[in-house]
């Protein structure tokens, strides 16, 4: 039998129950009570009816069930913005499209304008390569004199001109030049955790987006403490409509693709933003219930003792829920992975499991969201990952010159599809496009290793497709494997014995904007540094075999040591540079340091004409030193496009 005091006091519980389980708020308390008192198992309960307990409790729900309505249009702001940017998005590619069409017109005047060009080029390889072997920085750049236009007449045109419009379009140009160089730029790290941080503009759209949260975090909330409740309450809620989303960027088939241009590995860092989001408002959700219930929570609303609180299966749930999320984070902390990213991939499934499974139980007003993401979870891993993306093959492993490094080699001949199925890309057996990277499991190296799946980024050329439906295409898949500790540590121990090895490969994944860009520029400047060049050298092939007479290309790789030529074939580079491009390979900067990056980008944007389009991809200093150089020709009048190849921040 229950005391009469617990059952006077568990009355405000089926209240809360019954409340939270309303669709809309219930401001008549006393046909509410009616309702509810058919509840009590006890026909004898009492229920207190002082008018300022009743007061006080229609407010408490009010507030709750007003956040209810007012976080379901959390979704529909989210759904308006990614409309905008695929607006956006949309009107960049017929842009781009026009652009380059009109640069790759066959028309006779500019076939043989880029034709002359080329054969500047071409003399200024050949004298290059008879003065040294490695060329240098300073011997790759052309200069391009920039002429009075033909037929204009200077002593026709006014002295003084209008010179308030030219004033006022000469501020706004520089207003705007400002605007784009602040956004553009990339600050220094963080001091002592040493941190790196995005770029001004990405960090100004993830401020909007945590502002977006906190505005519905206080939104119509009673700031009192004895609303505590609603507080915490509320916190919860955002954490549950956020949960979709943060499992849809993290999804490697995902339709933002396709709406925004980027695809998942250019989201990761707002996969990782929203995921620190989330375990921050479990955090509040779970301490603010806690402080409700021992501070701020009225004597005659609380339970015997806050062990029978504390051991409630609801209560038991949500924390089972929380630790879950808490260990997600940490886990996924930089210092983690770079240290254990086995383990890290072990637990992100794993935890991740346990933590939707926890979350449905908690509570039922979670389980759409829980629903939804475990339906982008599972379609992703299971439907097009494991069943439609991945495919085995035999390869070859080959330890590089600087025995730091492996080539893992495959080539086959690519099926035909018909031109329905053409645009549906499935595993790498059909091809893959310049930049796209797969995922690779070795099941040889053990079991545990069967089941993690590393990224890497397909270092050669991607093959031509065939108009033809019934011919076929032959594919040669090279990967550059930096050899750190786990997984590359074990297949360069199998590299020393094996010359071959069985592996599965998941994919292609990536996204064509940076090459798309490219192509609508009139000049194309690709980085790299070290390994970044299995990123740009599919791009620059594929503009120098495609397109390149249409357009100046240049390709700077930056290396460590000189052993790390050896990655790419040399027969290549002499390829590229037959075709137009004028490759620069700087000293290795072990030997003459490092290269004055900003400085040469300086010049290439000082004797240049048109558009020009960046793509970089390196270590982070490189990265963060090419983008603020690109920043402040900017804000100079360049007309500049940069894309960042990064995987996460």
């Amino acid at each position: 039998m229950m005391s009469a005091d617990r059952v006077d006091r568990d009355w405000a519980l089926d209240i809360f129950r019954e409340s939270l389980r309303s669709p809309r708020p219930l401001l008549i308390l006393d046909d509410f009570l009616d309702n509810i008192s058919s509840l009590s198992d006890n026909p004898g309960r009492k229920i207190p009816t002082d008018p300022e307990s009743l007061k006080y409790l229609r407010e408490l729900i009010a507030s709750i069930l007003d956040g209810r309505d007012i976080v379901f249009t959390y979704n529909i702001v989210l759904l308006v913005i990614l409309v905008l940017f695929t607006l956006s998005h949309l009107c960049e590619r017929i842009k781009e499209k026009s652009r380059w069409r009109t640069l790759e017109d066959d028309s006779v005047a500019t076939s043989e304008s880029f034709r002359k060009t080329s054969d500047n080029s071409e003399i200024a390889n050949e004298s290059e390569a008879e003065s040294s072997s490695s060329s240098t920085l300073e011997g790759s750049l052309s200069s391009h004199v920039v002429l009075k236009t033909a037929g204009e007449d200077v002593e026709r045109q006014p002295l003084l001109g209008d010179r308030r419009k030219s004033h006022l379009e000469n501020s706004r140009s520089r207003w705007l030049n400002s605007l784009r160089c602040w956004l553009l730029y990339q600050p220094r790290p963080i001091p002592l955790i040493n941190r790196t941080l995005p770029s001004n503009g990405t960090s100004l759209f993830i401020l909007a987006f945590l502002g977006l949260n906190i505005f519905y975090q206080f939104y119509k909330l009673p700031l009192e403490l004895r609303f505590f409740f609603a507080f915490a309450d509320r916190a919860g809620i955002i954490f549950i409509v956020n949960l979709p989303l943060l499992y849809l960027l993290a999804a490697k088939n995902q339709p933002l693709k396709l709406l925004t241009g980027h695809s998942y590995e250019a989201l990761n860092i707002y996969h990782r933003r929203v995921g620190e989001l989330l375990c921050f408002e479990a955090f509040v959700h779970f301490a603010g219930m806690l402080f409700w219930r021992i501070w701020c929570s009225p004597a005659w609303l609380k339970t015997d003792s806050f062990y029978s609180y504390i051991t409630h299966p609801l209560i038991l749930l949500g924390i089972g829920a929380f630790v879950s999320y808490e260990l997600l984070y940490f886990t996924s902390l930089g210092s983690f992975r770079e240290r254990w990213y086995e383990v890290f991939l072990a637990f992100h499934v794993l935890l991740q499991i346990a933590a939707l499974a926890f979350l449905w139980l908690h509570f039922f007003t979670s389980r759409p969201y829980v629903f939804a993401s475990l339906v982008i979870f599972f379609l992703d891993r299971f439907i097009w990952r494991l069943w439609m993306k991945s495919d085995n093959f035999a390869a070859d492993v080959t330890i590089l010159e600087d025995e730091q490094t492996l080539l893992l080699s495959v080539d086959w001949d690519i099926p035909s599809r018909s031109r329905t199925f053409r645009g549906l890309r499935q595993s790498i057996r059909h091809g893959w496009r310049p930049a796209d990277h797969v995922f690779i499991s070795v099941p040889a190296l053990g079991r545990s290793h069967s089941l993690q799946a590393h990224p890497f980024t397909i270092a050669s050329a991607a093959p031509v497709p065939k108009d033809d439906e019934d011919s076929s295409n032959h594919a040669w898949l090279g990967l550059l494997i930096r050899v750190q500790s786990g997984f590359t540590s074990s297949l360069l121990d199998y590299a020393r014995i094996h010359s071959r090895v069985n592996v599965r490969l998941d994919g292609p994944y990536g996204s064509q904007d940076p090459l798309n860009m490219l192509r609508s520029c009139e000049n194309a400047v690709l980085i790299a540094g070290g390994s970044g060049i299995a990123v740009v050298f599919p791009m620059a092939w594929n503009l120098a075999t495609s397109h390149c007479r249409r357009r100046q290309v240049h390709l700077i790789w930056v290396i460590h040591s000189r052993a790390q030529r050896s990655w790419i074939p040399e027969e290549r580079i002499t390829e590229l540079r037959e075709h137009g491009v004028r490759v620069t390979i700087p000293e290795p900067t072990n030997e003459a340091g490092r290269p004055d990056i900003p400085g040469h980008i300086a010049d290439l944007v000082a004797t240049s004409e048109g558009k020009m389009g960046f793509v970089v991809s390196g270590p982070d200093g490189l990265n963060r030193t090419a983008r603020n150089a690109c920043a402040e020709a900017v804000k100079s009048g360049a007309d500049i496009q940069l894309r960042v190849e990064k995987f996460g921040w």
